[in-house]
């Protein structure tokens, strides 16, 4: 069941876009990634590197900070995601390419039981010294969403961005998974009740300035780095890396783009019907509640963790939820669905006599999968919008605004206006609903905020 949620975010998106035409050009929906985007094993394993390097902010300013990198390459934040099966003998190798004062570093998977070599005693593990390395090694045994981090003096290293994604695919796909036309099936645990159509990653940290720039002032030093005095307090928040509208802008390899040392996009886009993947990582050392506009989302696991019914493990038990409560050092994979059902009206514009049709399903969805109304809901197909709608002149105009109220379909815009949405699709903005993390160091719109495309059905989505 679809519901629309009308509250007091829905307002402040009408006074948002208006801000956020200035971004048009930076958005590239070709290069949204409906799959992970991240990385695979080698024949020697990961090769991860920990470096230093800058990330850009959307205010225009840049910090410095540290990342892991694959190979050697560009540091990138959030650290490469690791992508492997369940059952794989895992092989991490981590160079200390950052400066000494930093002091050791390290890798902890929550999760999982690792083993090391190489490298020093730490307190949580085996550390690379300045410029040594270390060897960890664990079994993948349980399909799921999990991070990695910096097991040394965390609250220095990990906040200066050395954490990272780790993705567990099942060995096999869950019986009943449907393919699509563009993907073939798939689910995230072996449980038909997690089929999924696109996935997407949405990794949610922040970022102390001061901490940073104390590192930054003393990164030349002997060390060890001395972390200023106070309470710990954050002026950005991110998402895959980035801060909005920087969320919204293509993805990139490592060390190419606008943003060469944050690759990960955060847009999000899908059909009406899809099965949405959600993999939500807390990486800092915040609560982020994500907010995600347009329906509920059934969580399916915490923490790489099925959560199911005491009396039947292949029911699921997770509860429905508008925000998801983003824990840190925690994950949250959860499934979102959006088909317009009980809007009250035809979404895409449907008239009695244009010679369409629905034809429900055994639970009301148009069950021909060969015409523009896929997963219509036969029971609002020809109902006229129930409100008259102003006229243009009383409009104001957002950069996400296609000119028309119907999916798929472009209506009368003012010049320049619309940029943002050529597809026309539906747009629901996707953020934490702790409001103070919508901004890039008070100014807002920024931080922790992205979209949710929903694309018509003849529109193609990579």
């Amino acid at each position: 069941m679809t519901r629309i949620q009308s509250n007091m975010c829905s307002a402040g998106l009408i006074r948002l876009f208006p801000v956020v035409v200035a971004v048009a050009l930076l958005v590239v929906f070709s290069s949204a990634q409906a799959t992970i985007n991240g990385i695979s094993s080698g024949p020697s394993g990961f090769n991860l590197t920990a470096s230093e390097g800058y990330i850009s902010v959307g205010d225009g300013g840049s910090i410095y900070s540290w990342g892991y990198s694959a190979g050697g390459g560009t540091m990138q934040l959030p650290g490469p995601t690791l992508i492997v099966t369940e059952g794989d003998m895992v092989t991490v190798n981590l160079d200390n390419h950052l400066p000494a004062s930093a002091g050791n570093v390290s890798i902890v998977f929550p999760g999982h039981q690792a083993a090391s070599s190489g490298g020093v005693p730490g307190p949580l593990t085996q550390e690379a010294p300045p410029g040594g390395s270390v060897t960890y090694t664990f079994m993948a045994s349980e399909p799921g969403t999990y991070q990695y981090h910096s097991g040394s003096q965390p609250d220095l290293q990990v906040e200066m961005g050395l954490y990272g994604a780790l993705i567990v695919r099942p060995l096999a796909t869950a019986a009943g998974c449907m393919p699509t036309p563009t993907t073939p099936a798939a689910s995230a645990y072996n449980n038909a009740s997690t089929c999924y159509d696109r996935e997407y990653l949405f990794l949610l940290s922040e970022v102390d300035i001061d901490i940073h720039r104390a590192a930054e002032l003393q990164a030349a030093g002997p060390g060890p780095i001395v972390l200023p005095p106070g309470a710990y307090h954050s002026e950005y928040w991110l998402l895959n890396g980035r801060t909005a509208p920087d969320t919204m802008a293509a993805a990139s390899t490592p060390g190419s783009g606008l943003l060469p040392h944050q690759p990960y996009n955060a847009m999000t886009r899908m059909h009406p019907g899809d099965r949405l993947l959600m993999r939500v990582v807390g990486a800092g050392r915040e609560m982020h509640p994500f907010h995600h506009h347009g329906n509920h989302a059934r969580v399916l696991a915490r923490d790489g963790r099925l959560l199911v019914s005491a009396t039947d493990s292949n029911k699921l038990a997770g509860p429905l939820l508008f925000t998801i409560p983003s824990v840190p050092g925690s994950t949250t994979d959860a499934i979102f669905e959006w088909t317009g059902k009980d809007l009250g009206w035809d979404i895409y514009g449907h008239q009695s006599g244009d010679g369409s049709s629905c034809i429900p399903d055994a639970n009301g969805y148009h069950s021909v999968t060969t015409d523009n109304n896929y997963r219509e809901w036969c029971a609002d197909h020809n109902r006229a919008i129930p409100v008259t709608l102003p006229d243009l002149s009383s409009l104001a105009f957002g950069g996400f605004w296609s000119g028309s109220p119907y999916l798929g379909y472009l209506g009368s815009l003012p010049p320049g206006e619309g940029g943002l949405n050529p597809d026309a699709g539906f747009s629901y903005m996707w953020h934490s609903h702790t409001e103070r993390e919508m901004v890039n160091n008070d100014v807002f719109p920024g931080g922790m905020m992205t979209m949710l495309i929903v694309e018509a059905p003849w529109v193609t989505i990579p």
